[in-house]
């Protein structure tokens, strides 16, 4: 097997990692691998009977040059100035049959100097749950890392209580965080602020070259794809849970899939990790928590930006600004096509979509089917009855519903298309990763019962494509009262 390494990172200054090997495991076995990515990657010719001992670190392919990155981070918003890839690995970088550079990592795959007391490894739950959900997102058509590979380690770990390990390899552009740029700023190292600028344009950002400010460029479009990024994310339901500063990628890529979920019933205050006590990452505040990790990167690049510190936090300023107005542009765009308006879209149309929004709310609707179904009222006026029973039946929602449904008849019948469930449906997904299902799917797999992760993978292959052989993932949880909680994990 021939697998051609360019190992960038490496070849950046001694402080920005540890030179590591993964520790080896007892009994590797292949639990998935990702055949269409490797494809993209250039590496779909790897003999299969050699996957789990490469991918679970037992054996080195050729030419990697394993390194863990140092970073910091800013966690619920506590700064801790290191902590570093504790529990994942770099084996290195490859370019893709488009020519972009992307890195190769192992997580689980054993302590490094960062693992602060840890032992390096996951558990099986949070490996599938990351393979599945990480590789949703792509099909939603949203910007994220992506699964290649996981593996079963054959050896416990222990957390509460001893549990199957596993080793993800997770695919992304880089994984280089706002963290990484704090750890050095904590530092007062300059020097490796600039290395690390001029080391994201080469590889991620081009266009910036000749620009007469870099950081203040590089600053600019990181906000700019954080802003579309996170309107995508509440778009579909999406919870991140987790949103530190070390989590928050510079290449606008979704990363770390933590206490992840998306949501069933509507609330904007939702929330399912256990250690937001506070809804510091709830839904509704995602927008702005992405603006507050921007601003912690700003506050790295300010002596970068311009000597006079006044000027440079002026410039920054102006970014935030511009981060609102992109993510409200996003948001009002992608909102209105889930609601069917795609033509001659009015600031005063979002009237409609706060209004649903809050139909959802007050009757509990699930997020998921209460957009899909919309799409169907579209050009199936039977439905009616069927979209009228996800809402609560009290007279004055009831009134509500009916004068919100003339209002948005009206609307959507002024554009004159004939194609607008299926301009809907493609916005409007028919499958998520149902947290009932996640659970049920992790369970099996702890007895190697990988047959319900397959089956649900293969159905969130195609979310936007209703498919009746998977009914059973399409409904919400039987119990809306339920409150679901998740936890890092890993």
């Amino acid at each position: 097997m021939f697998v051609k390494f360019n190992n960038t990172y490496k070849k950046l200054p001694e402080r920005f990692y540890q030179l590591v090997n993964p520790t080896p495991v007892a009994n590797p076995k292949l639990i998935k691998f990702n055949y269409s990515l490797a494809e993209e990657l250039g590496i779909s010719d790897i003999p299969e009977n050699t996957l789990a001992d490469f991918f679970s670190g037992n054996k080195l392919i050729a030419g990697s040059e394993p390194l863990a990155q140092a970073y910091a981070g800013h966690q619920f918003g506590n700064f801790v100035p290191q902590l570093g890839d504790g529990r994942a690995i770099l084996l290195g970088e490859i370019e893709d049959r488009d020519s972009v550079l992307r890195d190769i990592q192992l997580k689980g795959s054993g302590p490094t100097k960062y693992s602060r007391r840890g032992d390096g490894r996951a558990w099986l739950g949070p490996v599938l749950r990351e393979y599945l959900i990480s590789e949703t997102m792509h099909k939603l058509g949203i910007s994220t890392t992506r699964a290649l590979c996981a593996v079963s380690t054959g050896e416990n770990i222990y957390r509460s209580e001893p549990l199957p390990g596993a080793v993800l390899t997770r695919v992304a552009k880089s994984h280089i965080r706002v963290g990484t740029f704090e750890y050095f700023s904590a530092r007062g190292d300059t020097e490796a602020l600039e290395v690390l600028v001029d080391y994201l344009i080469k590889r991620e950002y081009p266009e910036l070259k000749s620009s007469n400010n870099k950081a203040l460029g590089l600053l600019e479009k990181v906000a700019s794809r954080h802003s579309e990024l996170i309107a995508k994310w509440l778009s579909v339901g999406f919870v991140h849970g987790v949103m530190n500063t070390d989590n928050t990628s510079i290449t606008g890529e979704t990363i770390d899939y933590g206490p992840c979920a998306f949501m069933d019933t509507y609330h904007p205050n939702t929330v399912f990790s256990s250690i937001d006590h506070y809804g510091r990452y709830a839904y509704t505040n995602q927008s702005q928590i992405g603006l507050w990790n921007i601003s912690c990167l700003a506050s790295c690049l300010l002596d970068l930006i311009s000597p006079d510190r006044n000027q440079a936090i002026s410039l920054s300023q102006e970014v935030f600004d511009q981060y609102k107005t992109n993510f409200r542009n996003h948001y009002q765009k992608i909102f209105l096509n889930k609601i069917g308006i795609f033509n001659n879209q009015q600031a005063q149309d979002m009237e409609l979509v706060q209004e649903f929004l809050e139909l959802l709310q007050d009757s509990r609707v699930d997020f998921t089917l209460g957009f899909y179904k919309l799409g169907e009222l579209t050009e199936r006026g039977s439905c009616t009855n069927e979209f009228r029973r996800l809402f609560d039946q009290g007279d004055n929602l009831e009134a509500r519903l009916n004068l919100w449904l003339d209002k948005w008849r009206s609307r959507i019948q002024s554009q004159r298309q004939t194609d607008l469930m299926d301009r809907m449906n493609a916005v409007n997904p028919a499958f998520i990763p149902r947290n009932h299902h996640v659970e049920l799917m992790i369970e099996q797999a702890r007895q190697a019962d990988y047959s319900y992760f397959n089956d649900l993978l293969e159905c969130l292959s195609e979310p936007y494509h209703y498919r009746v052989e998977y009914q059973k993932f399409f409904s919400p949880p039987p119990d809306k009262n339920t409150q679901y909680v998740t936890f890092c994990g890993t």
